[in-house]
């Protein structure tokens, strides 16, 4: 009886692990297929040759172009956006006790869209060249960002309602101004291409640009997996979390800059995608429970095979032409809150609502 009553615990933490060894084998299995798979779909075998070659320097195989210049880096990008944002979505829950939060209510995301949409329609930033629209985005999300906190921060503090309403406010500053910008569009085909970046898609994926977000990805997602427990803490209140040793006004603080950079770096080179922060974390709940340290990698690791998967129904449902991401994360988001909310059962991870 002793030796079962010490070994019980174990058995959660044992489900939990061969959850994420299920996940991250999937996801090995899903990068693969997601090069793969296209309007013009290659085997498995064809893109195992190709990286191959690139790995080990050999020569050039048939279908490199599609493979290593066009699907791959968009295929990373897919799984390391995802990753940012269900990762980041969970933080944000916890930084602002609402269960209706994303990592787009920081503004950061309103603000990216007004510089993208400056590069798009007027050319700022053109001597940048290729990076101009990765800058612009960036350079955009992070004056939202400063703007959001300027805001927000009072006393030396950073309260959670304020946070909210600041960056509510500020994504509505933005969203209008991004909109002007593309009622005052010089032509019509750039206004198009600027709506479709404000959907989201991984169609200017390139090695370049991956880099930043696989950047932000390592050290922001490193960041929050050791911010986990104070994370459990902030999600029961400030109070409760100053008496569990918590410094409250350094952690939130902290988090609000890490999780709006990391969103930033996303947003900057996958466009708006919105639902993966916000729908992706109350399912991985459902899974593991609200401990934020199964949360985090578990929420990661789905947000890069949703994310990848997405793009994949993106590329094909319509092929030749692709859907905005944005649509399709819509159009699953939605069914999945009404499930939610039909389950009596859940509480939205014990954040309020």
């Amino acid at each position: 009886m002793p030796a079962a009553r010490s070994s019980a615990p174990f058995a959660p933490r044992a489900r939990f692990t061969f959850l994420l060894i299920a996940m991250a084998s999937l996801l090995l299995v899903t990068l693969l297929f997601g090069v793969a798979l296209g309007p013009v779909s290659l085997s498995v075998g064809e893109v195992f040759s190709v990286l191959a070659s690139h790995a080990t320097h050999g020569v050039t195989q048939p279908g490199d172009a599609i493979v290593w210049q066009v699907r791959a880096p968009r295929v990373l990008l897919g799984a390391v956006a995802g990753a940012c944002l269900a990762a980041t979505g969970v933080a944000v829950q916890a930084l602002v006790r609402n269960a209706l939060a994303d990592p787009f209510l920081l503004g950061v995301s309103s603000g990216a869209s007004v510089g993208a949409s400056s590069v798009l329609l007027f050319g700022a930033l053109a001597w940048l060249g290729s990076w101009a629209l990765t800058a612009g985005a960036f350079l955009g999300g992070l004056a939202a960002m400063l703007a959001v906190f300027a805001l927000a921060r009072t006393g030396g503090r950073l309260p959670a309602l304020r946070l909210v309403l600041s960056g509510t406010a500020m994504a509505y500053v933005f969203s209008a101004m991004t909109s002007l910008l593309i009622y005052l569009a010089p032509n019509a085909e750039g206004a198009r291409t600027a709506i479709f970046w404000l959907l989201g898609s991984l169609g200017g994926a390139s090695w370049q640009n991956l880099l930043i977000p696989a950047i932000a990805a390592v050290l922001g997602l490193g960041y929050l997996a050791v911010q986990a427990k104070a994370l459990d803490a902030l999600a029961m209140g400030d109070e409760a979390a100053g008496t569990l040793g918590v410094d409250v006004r350094a952690v939130r603080t902290g988090l609000y800059l890490v999780t709006a950079l990391v969103t930033g770096a996303v947003v900057a080179a996958a466009g708006a995608i919105g639902f993966v922060g916000l729908m992706l974390p109350h399912l991985v709940r459902l899974l593991v429970g609200a401990g934020h340290r199964r949360v985090l990698p578990a929420s990661a690791l789905l947000g890069a095979l949703f994310l990848v998967w997405t793009d994949v129904a993106a590329r094909m449902v319509v092929a030749p032409e692709e859907l905005p991401l944005g649509v399709i994360t819509a159009v699953f988001g939605g069914p999945v809150f009404l499930f939610l909310l039909r389950r009596r059962s859940y509480a939205f991870g014990g954040v309020a609502s």
